[in-house]
C-alpha cells in the first residue's frame, strides 16, 4: 500500500479554492490492487455511504457523462442512460478514461476533467453535510460540502 505522504495540490482542488468553495484534502494509504470505494472508506474511517466514485459513461445519443455514486452503490445503466438523455449507456472502457477526461481508475475527481461532462450525483449526497470524492488522483479525497460541489459543476440528481 501507498499512503500520499505530502498532500500536493491537485488541479481539482485549484479550480474549487479558485471558487472559494471551502474543501479539505484528505490522503489516505490506496492499494494498486484493490481500488475499490470500500478501502477507500476503510482507510478513511468513514461510512461507504458517504465516499462517492465517479463513474463515466458512453451514451448512445449524447456521448460521454458523468454518474457520482456511492461506493456501495451500482450504477443501473437504464436509470443513467434515462436521466442523461440516451436510449443505452455503458461504462467507459478503462483505456479511453485517461484520454477522455485526464485521470486514471482510482483517481477520476467530478472536478476538473479535460472538458466539462453532464454530471449526475446520487440523490442521496443531499442527505450529507460533507461527502468524499477522489481529488484527482490515487491517494487523495477532497471532503466537501455536496451541495457546494453540485453546484459548482452545475450536476444534475441521479434518482434513487
Amino acid at each position: 500500500m501507498t499512503l500520499n505522504k505530502h498532500v500536493q495540490k491537485t488541479n481539482a482542488a485549484r479550480l474549487l479554492e479558485a471558487a472559494k468553495i471551502p474543501f479539505e484534502l484528505i490522503p489516505y494509504r490506496f492499494d494498486e490492487e484493490d481500488l475499490a470505494a470500500e478501502h477507500v472508506a476503510d482507510e478513511l474511517g468513514e461510512p461507504i455511504e458517504q465516499v462517492f466514485k465517479t463513474l463515466v459513461l458512453r451514451g448512445d445519443r449524447t456521448g460521454l457523462f458523468v454518474c457520482v455514486m456511492p461506493g456501495n452503490l451500482e450504477v443501473d445503466l437504464k436509470v443513467a442512460a434515462s436521466i442523461s438523455g440516451n436510449k443505452s449507456a455503458a461504462m467507459l472502457h478503462m483505456k479511453e478514461l485517461l484520454p477522455e477526461t485526464g485521470y486514471i481508475r482510482g483517481g477520476c475527481s467530478p472536478v476538473g476533467m479535460k472538458k466539462p461532462l453532464p454530471t449526475f450525483f446520487h440523490e442521496s449526497a443531499q442527505l450529507y453535510d460533507y461527502i468524499y470524492v477522489s481529488a484527482g488522483v490515487r491517494g487523495l479525497q477532497l471532503k466537501i460540502n455536496p451541495q457546494d460541489l453540485m453546484e459548482f459543476i452545475g450536476a444534475g440528481i441521479y434518482p434513487l
